[in-house]
Order: structure tokens, then C-alpha cells, then sequence
């Protein structure tokens, strides 16, 4: 995939508000990005947001993170499946990243924070996400919504590199 310069994107990154997204089309262009907050059912909410941005964008990859042994929630799990199989219905590509697989792109080491990770996308892409680099966190504190976009961004750059 990496010398394919007009293959778009979409990566999702479902949380507990909704989920990150982030479409990325040629080898490094970030064409859109954001958080969509779902009220509601959350699971049914997102696949109806998901199946419009599928036909928007018209993406020939979906790229999610693979949940086979990470800690997320049943409903999570649950929604990245029902992702993929809108997914593949639709005739996009579906794949699967691990968060250890994204650590082993972005840190030499395979081991890195969240947080240093958005700092590394947002040096990437300074004019898009530049701005919506949240500021570092506390231990008392939640983690900002807006580091879904990054948990997106990384989902989409990582299958690139």
C-alpha cells in the first residue's frame, strides 16, 4: 500500500462517546478528521454515522484496532466488529492494527504513551492537528475526547508506513 497515492482511508477509533475518525487519501494527506460524540444507543448511532461517511468518502481501506487481546469494553469489541462487516458489505477492505503493532511503527522501542504519540502525529500533520493537540494529563484526569482523533490519525498512518 505504500506506493499508491490515490487510495483513501478511513480509520475509526470507537470510544465510550462515540468514536475518532480520521480519512487519509495518497501516501500522507489528511483529508478530514474529528470526534463524533453519539448519544443514545451508542452502537447503532455510530454504525448510521459510519455507513454516511462510508458513502461520502468512498474509501477503498478501513482500518480499526484489532481488540482480539486488548482490554476493551464488550460494547467496543462489539462495535469494531459490526464496523468491519458494514465494512466489508460495502466492498471496502477491512484492515486490523493492534495497538502494539502502532507502537512498533511510530517508537523504535515499541513502546510509547498516547500522549507522545499525538505530539509525533501533530508535528506530522502541524496545520490539521496542530490545534487540537490537548494539553498533557494529570493522573486525576480524563482523558480529553479529542485524543480520539489521534487514536484515528494513527490507525490510518501506521497501515501506510
Amino acid at each position: 500500500m505504500k506506493n499508491t497515492k490515490d487510495v483513501r482511508i478511513l480509520s475509526i477509533a470507537p470510544s465510550t462517546r462515540g468514536f475518532g475518525y480520521a480519512v487519509i487519501e495518497g501516501n500522507d494527506k489528511l483529508v478530514d478528521w474529528g470526534v463524533k460524540s453519539i448519544s443514545g444507543d451508542k452502537n447503532n448511532g455510530s454504525l448510521t454515522r459510519i455507513e454516511k461517511m462510508m458513502a461520502f468518502y468512498e474509501p477503498k481501506f478501513m482500518v480499526l484496532q484489532d481488540v482480539k487481546d486488548s482490554r476493551r469494553a464488550p460494547r467496543i469489541r462489539e462495535l469494531i466488529e459490526q464496523i468491519a462487516v458494514l465494512a466489508r458489505n460495502r466492498k471496502v477492505r477491512v484492515v486490523l492494527l493492534s495497538r502494539k503493532q502502532i507502537q512498533q511503527v511510530f517508537f523504535h522501542e515499541g513502546r510509547g504513551t498516547k500522549y507522545a504519540l499525538a505530539e509525533l502525529l501533530a508535528e506530522w500533520f502541524p496545520e490539521e492537528l496542530g490545534d487540537h493537540l490537548p494539553p498533557k494529563r494529570k493522573p486525576w484526569m480524563s482523558e480529553d475526547y479529542r485524543m480520539d482523533i489521534f487514536e484515528a490519525v494513527a490507525l490510518g498512518v501506521a497501515v501506510r508506513l
